[in-house]
Order: structure tokens, then sequence, then C-alpha cells
């Protein structure tokens, strides 16, 4: 009876002694860690209207493709991403403007991880999603490809772009931007990487703000959604810059 008094006793203080809301879904080892280090202070909810998806075996760690989309929420203020075993946990973050707020790119995994997005809404919470993925790893310390290619400085920063019509209407845009992306972690070779990047249209309305951070792959690619409602007029431009100062100025037509 003792014992039994003791284990309804623990089961009662349980949900306030747990390390994760309602526990972590994708069973993690290190969710605690990352509930430390992104949100110290605020409430946290795993929320399956932040989707993230990704391959659940990638056979390139140095870019694993990864969609990011939060358009079943609303009043989303700022997503972040971030993956639970990298030796760089933040991937990228951003802020929707007159884009949708979703997000596809590629990525850099050291290891076997969660990768996570976490969407804030004007409440202050943080609705986390996530997939787990599997790779052989080793993507955070290998150096670029480009770096190997003479004269690759002088294609630095590049843009390449295309916009599309979308079936159901409005436009998919893609921009591949040339930069090598380094982490820092291979021997020899400084972090290196782009630090910021906006979307915008001629006029100056802003589409999307990204702060990217070294987890994201080399040449990145990035795919916005733009609603019929929101479409630009004339042509769109990606500017940027990386953590060495070098500028990104990019003119995408439709």
């Amino acid at each position: 009876m003792r014992f039994l008094a003791w284990l309804s006793f623990a089961l009662f203080l349980l949900p306030a002694l747990g390390a994760t809301p309602a526990g972590d879904p994708l069973g993690s080892a290190r969710w605690e860690d990352m509930r430390k280090v992104f949100f110290p202070d605020a409430k946290v909810v795993f929320d399956p209207r932040v989707q993230v998806t990704a391959p659940p075996v990638a056979e390139d760690p140095m870019n694993v493709p990864v969609k990011v989309t939060v358009e079943a929420m609303s009043d989303v203020r700022e997503v972040i991403v971030f993956a639970d075993f990298n030796p760089i946990l933040k991937v990228l973050s951003f802020t929707p403007g007159k884009a949708r707020p979703a997000l596809s790119f590629r990525i850099k995994l050291q290891q076997s991880t969660p990768v996570r997005a976490a969407a804030r809404t004007g409440d202050g919470v943080w609705h986390v999603g996530g997939a787990w993925v599997e790779t052989s790893g080793g993507g955070c310390t290998l150096p670029s490809a480009g770096r190997g290619e003479a004269g690759w400085e002088k294609t630095l920063g590049q843009v390449r772009g295309r916009v599309w019509e979308q079936p159901a209407g409005g436009l998919r845009v893609r921009a591949r931007i040339i930069h090598p992306m380094d982490t820092g972690l291979a021997p020899g070779i400084p972090a290196f990487f782009i630090s910021r990047l906006s979307l915008l249209d001629e006029q100056g309305a802003r589409y999307m703000e990204i702060e990217t951070f070294e987890p994201v792959s080399e040449n990145p690619v990035f795919t916005f959604d733009i609603g019929g409602r929101s479409r630009p007029q004339g042509a769109l431009v990606l500017t940027g810059v990386d953590n060495n100062g070098n500028r990104i100025d990019g003119r995408i037509a439709p």
C-alpha cells in the first residue's frame, strides 16, 4: 500500500517535473538542451501545424533537402530551424513578409538528428515541429567542393533564379546563390557563410527576411511561394551579405 501511494504521488508530480511539454514526440536525448538554448523563458508547445519535410534517410550529408511550412497557422512572427545533434545547432531563421510562411532549402548534417522548426506567434508562444533524418554524417566537417575549382572567387555571390506559375495560383520562386558556406570546422578553412538575405520587389515590398548560418549547404538554393494576391510588381530582388561583408545582389525576372 505504501508503494502504491508513493507511485501515485510520483505520477501526480511527473507532468510538473517533466523535461518536455507533453514529451518530445521525436524522443531526442537533446531536446531539453535545445529548449534551454532557444526558448529559455518562453512557453513551448509541440504543434503538428509546424511541418518539417525531410528524407528519412539522407545519402548526402552535405545536401539534405528540407522544407518548412507553417501555412496552417496565423500570426507567425518568426521561424527558426535547428538540428539537435549538429555541432552548429542553428541552421537559419526567417520572417515571413508578403510571401507564404514556407521555405525550402538544403542543409549539412554531421550525424543522424532531428531537424526542427519553431514558429513564434504574436502571443510569444513557440510552436515546434520536426522530423528525424538518418545519415552517415560528416557533412559539417568537410570542405566545400567549390573551393577545389580554380577561380571560384570570381562567381562568389552570383544569383541565378527562376519564377513560375503555380497550378493552384500564385508564384513559386527559386534562387541559387554561389557561395562555399564553409562551417569553419574543416581543418584550415575558416567559417565563411551567407548571414542575411532579403527577398523584395522592385518597389521595396518585403517578401521574406532570412538569417542564415554555417549548416546551410554550399551554393544554397531557396524556394519561396507567393500567393496570387501578393504578386510582385516587376522583378524580384534578392539582396544580402556574408560574414565577411561581401554583398549579394540579384534580380529574378518573372
